[in-house]
């Protein structure tokens, strides 16, 4: 390099051997998440109901979207909106000591479900465009191809379902 004779450059690695990647902040809260309370995709993990949960929640649906279905980030970020909307409706909305989180997928789609054990059910109404609330079923009308709640014996479970590409 002109002008810079003398000066030590730095050195180029050479060599096989693999870098190990330091997870990050979130890698880490989800690995903690999934051991405290298990992986939705598994089987359906119960979260205490507070607004903490949410978090949490986010946390479990990124992971099992991108780690454990290796599915994109689009759709990640999508879903993981999806999910905090409806366990902050759980949380805000049924008076549950918890509530349930449930992923699965089968070709073509993923289904994410809420389960809680209030019968009430949620509803799509028109929202402002100053209205500070309300529009957590609307983003989920939107950013899902399906949503619906199905009445259980004891509660309801409130899901979505996003098509997925499974061509690779």
């Amino acid at each position: 390099m002109a002008g810079l004779e003398g000066m030590e450059q730095p050195r180029q690695r050479t060599g096989t051997a693999a870098v190990r990647r330091m997870p990050s902040v979130d890698e880490d809260r989800a690995l903690r998440a999934l051991e405290s309370f298990g992986n939705p995709a598994t089987e359906e993990v119960r979260l205490p109901s507070l607004p903490e949960s949410a978090g949490t929640a986010r946390r479990l649906a990124e992971h099992v979207v991108v780690r454990d279905w290796g599915l994109g980030c689009q759709l990640a970020e999508y879903a993981v909106l999806l999910v905090s909307e409806l366990v902050g409706n759980a949380v805000r909305h049924t008076g549950a000591r918890t509530f349930g989180l449930r992923m699965l997928r089968r070709r073509g789609w993923i289904r994410v479900e809420v389960r809680d054990p209030s019968r009430g059910l949620p509803c799509l109404l028109p929202v402002g465009d100053l209205d500070t609330s309300g529009r957590g079923l609307m983003l989920v009308d939107q950013l899902s191809q399906r949503w619906g709640v199905d009445l259980l014996p004891c509660g309801k479970s409130t899901w979505f379902e996003m098509r997925v590409n499974d061509g690779g």
